[in-house]
């Protein structure tokens, strides 16, 4: 049943799961563990058949948890509720357990598996507060956390944040492609598909993934891959954060760390409808080294600014950069070009790592829509941001349904991001859907699943396009009986 964005904000976590969104608000430029050991056994049988009723035995499990289990009105249990967005600092957990080694995340769902709803979070940061449910779960797994280079290998504990993940890869000379907000967990990401600055050239971040341990519904570890467990391996790369189990490590194939150019352009007022439809047919036709996006910000005049970064020198960028500035008529009152390493580049592009208070969806791209009508959208809206960041190149590769992530002959995705207060939110609400609809009408369909809207039309399609279906006999496969439901999930 679809409830209305008012509503949903107001009750936001009733029924959830661990999905976290890849983006902070635009700042600045642009805006889980594999065990040390053999599993324990279980302390209690798997769950089979039907699950068991009535609550969990709280004691029992925080005896056998190496971490923390904090309920209402114990020391800490108000500052670990808290995720990213203020919006849901009212969802009140009836627990939230601190999963230290794979072990405590296999104990938390043996223990409350059908019982309560279960949320795994690593960044907090998902867009519905679906990391937070009301009265459920929160397995946290901030503290599995460790991050190994090695060769062109990375090996990632769930709860890393991506600030962390990028210093650990350039310190080793490495790359991979990722988002942008540095608070932002690399499991809700990589889950969901992971949009980011350098995916032109090397991919999303699911691309990257070869392998992943996962705690299952019955409380089992597997190991996912393209040989073992290969149908689930293919619906965690861009399938969503939530709907299959609890991931507690990753494994990726990295890259060299390339040295990059980043570049922004502000353009005058009256220039977006201009600079946006020219950028579309521009970023279509550039060379996979040079991802570029389009911010709108909402106000009186609409505000625009192109910035990106490109795989290669100054002198080549600038030429391609010309290019867009002679095409669309429209000089920049502000040109900036920096050569700078990967971490350089990482640091460049990301936002603000403190809490905010915001509403946002997204649509997609996947052929050029009508410029000033999408503008008109962000006339007036003080506070709104569009963010267009350009796909195409390397994540266009891979057949649509060759992994889980549906948007491979996508343009561009579009975030729409509006910053409000606990007082304003039902006005961000609405004026959210009148921009996520007048998109619509623009021509961009479709949506991102890391930008997670619980009042986006049509939304399993809209995430998940002909991938749905498979998704959904996955989810079936490894939770038959839907623990790890939520409002948004797959077989929701």
């Amino acid at each position: 049943m679809d409830v209305d964005r008012r509503t949903f904000l107001r009750l936001a976590g009733v029924s959830a799961a661990g999905a976290v969104a890849a983006a902070c608000a635009p700042g600045g430029s642009p805006a889980p563990a594999a065990s040390s050991g053999p599993a324990a056994p279980p302390t209690s049988a798997p769950p089979a058949g039907r699950l068991p009723t009535g609550p969990p035995n709280w004691d029992d499990l925080r005896s056998q948890l190496a971490g923390s289990l904090l309920r209402p009105g114990t020391d800490g249990y108000d500052t670990a509720k808290l995720a990213f967005n203020p919006l849901f600092d009212t969802n009140n957990p009836v627990a939230i357990a601190t999963a230290s080694t794979v072990q405590d995340v296999q104990a938390c769902v043996r223990a409350a598996a059908g019982r309560v709803t279960l949320a795994a979070r690593s960044g907090g940061h998902s867009y519905a507060g679906y990391s937070v449910p009301q009265s459920g779960l929160v397995i946290d797994v901030a503290a599995l956390n460790k991050i190994e280079v090695s060769g062109g290998k990375a090996v990632i504990g769930a709860g890393a944040k991506l600030k962390d993940v990028y210093a650990a890869l350039g310190r080793a000379g490495r790359a991979l492609p990722a988002g942008s907000c540095p608070t932002v967990g690399i499991a809700g990401l990589t889950l969901g598909g992971g949009i980011g600055v350098l995916a032109r050239n090397y991919g999303l971040t699911c691309d990257h993934l070869s392998s992943a341990q996962v705690v299952t519904a019955d409380g089992r570890t597997l190991t996912a891959s393209a040989d073992s467990e290969p149908d689930l391996y293919w619906a965690l790369r861009g399938g969503g954060g939530g709907n299959f189990g609890i991931v507690t490590e990753f494994t990726f194939d990295t890259d060299p760390a390339p040295d990059l150019t980043v570049f922004t352009l502000r353009f005058p007022a009256g220039s977006a409808a201009d600079v946006l439809g020219t950028w579309q047919q521009w970023i279509a036709a550039m060379p996979r080294e040079l991802w570029a996006n389009v911010v709108l910000s909402g106000g009186s005049p609409v505000q625009c600014r192109v910035s990106g970064c490109y795989v290669g020198g100054t002198a080549g960028l600038n030429t391609l950069l010309n290019n867009l500035t002679t095409n669309s008529g429209a000089r920049p009152s502000q040109r900036t070009v920096r050569s700078v390493d990967f971490l350089g580049a990482m640091k460049f592009f990301e936002g603000g790592s403190d809490r905010q208070t915001f509403v946002g969806s997204s649509r997609i791209i996947t052929t050029p829509v009508d410029a000033a009508k999408v503008v008109a959208l962000a006339e007036g809206r003080d506070g709104t941001d569009l963010l267009i960041d350009g796909l195409g190149g390397k994540v266009a590769e891979p057949a649509k349904d060759a992994t889980a992530f549906w948007h491979r002959d996508a343009l561009a995705s579009v975030q729409v991001y509006t910053q409000t207060t606990t007082k304003t939110r039902d006005k961000a609400a609405d004026s959210v859907s009148e921009v996520v609809a007048g998109l619509a009408a623009a021509g961009a369909g479709g949506g991102y699943v890391n930008y997670i809207d619980p009042a986006l039309p049509d939304w399993k399609t809209a995430y998940y396009g002909d991938n749905a279906q498979r998704l959904q006999d996955v989810a079936k496969k490894y939770d038959p009986q839907n623990v790890f439901r939520f409002g948004q999930g797959v077989v929701s």
